[in-house]
């Protein structure tokens, strides 16, 4: 089972979430701070990083831009945990770095469900781009290939969340500007970007030029 580490200030919340996680089989650490986890991770390597946003003095949002520019951790997967509703600036700016969001309180199938879902979906765009290195494609075209994937998965997820926070659906919603730009361009991007996967995925079908 996958490597689990639980970044949280309340150690109420982290047991909570230590004891979910082991019930499941996973293995877990965990901090108190985003302080306490970066200095964790000079020793640990987790499958999954479990970030709680609301925490003081250094919330999760500073905590997660730290572990994405820092070379020996960027890699690690990041999601999101907290009771606070996501907003469009904030998808639109830290979306790039994370995995996935759930709303405290979660369920352990919920939970367990999302992590999975996590692992899986980096597990298969690997496996793609292995198959496109034995295929002899290049490798800026794989790994551009292995960016947009993951980018395209995150922004369709914090859309749905957006829409179910701000029902995008109803026209007589009144959103702000600010709202509305940021959402509309998240619905931009994602558009050029399904694109473009398509495109590198038909040249993968092929035979590299």
């Amino acid at each position: 089972m996958a490597t689990i580490l639980v970044i949280d200030d309340s150690p109420f919340i982290v047991d909570i979430f230590v004891t979910m996680l082991e019930r499941g089989g996973y293995t877990v650490y965990s901090a108190n701070s985003g302080p306490e986890g970066i200095e964790l991770l000079k020793t640990v390597t987790p499958d999954l990083i479990l970030l709680d946003i609301m925490m003081e003095p250094m919330d999760g949002w500073e905590t997660l831009v730290a572990i994405k520019q820092n070379l020996a951790t960027k890699d690690i997967p990041v999601m999101m945990l907290t009771a606070k509703q996501l907003t469009p600036q904030e998808a639109q700016e830290y979306g790039m770095y994370i995995e996935d969001y759930i709303l405290k309180p979660v369920t352990h199938s919920e939970l367990y469900s999302a992590i999975e879902g996590i692992i899986n979906r980096r597990q298969q765009i690997q496996d793609d781009m292995t198959r496109a290195r034995e295929g002899g494609f290049d490798d800026a075209l794989i790994n551009e290939y292995g960016r947009l994937v993951k980018s395209v998965e995150i922004t369709r997820r914090l859309l749905k969340l957006l829409s179910s926070t701000y029902d995008l659906s109803d026209p007589s919603m009144k959103l702000s500007d600010d709202i509305n730009i940021a959402i509309r361009s998240m619905e931009t991007n994602l558009k050029f970007q399904e694109m473009r996967v398509t495109q590198i995925r038909e040249q993968f079908a092929g035979k590299p030029e």
